[in-house]
């Protein structure tokens, strides 16, 4: 069983003139948001959401491939 949720997915292609792929999803009860480019599925930035705020996320580097695979999987 996964121990996250992809509950929402966006490809934008305007952000600085390149393309990137936005997953949102829930682990652990929290809120995430990462953000990948599309050409390589590098990681842009990442949040947690919390107290009605954002704050940079701290994931593991197995959470970040975890998701990583599911984005290019969907892609």
């Amino acid at each position: 069983m996964k121990s996250y949720q992809i509950y929402n997915m966006i490809i934008d292609d305007g952000f600085r003139n390149e393309e990137t792929v936005t997953a949102d999803f829930t682990h652990n009860n929290k809120n995430f948001s990462i953000t990948f480019n599309k050409a390589d599925l590098e990681i842009i930035n990442s949040w947690v959401f919390e107290n009605n705020s954002s704050l940079p996320a701290n994931l593991s580097d197995q959470m970040i491939e975890l998701i990583r695979k599911e984005v290019e999987d969907r892609i």
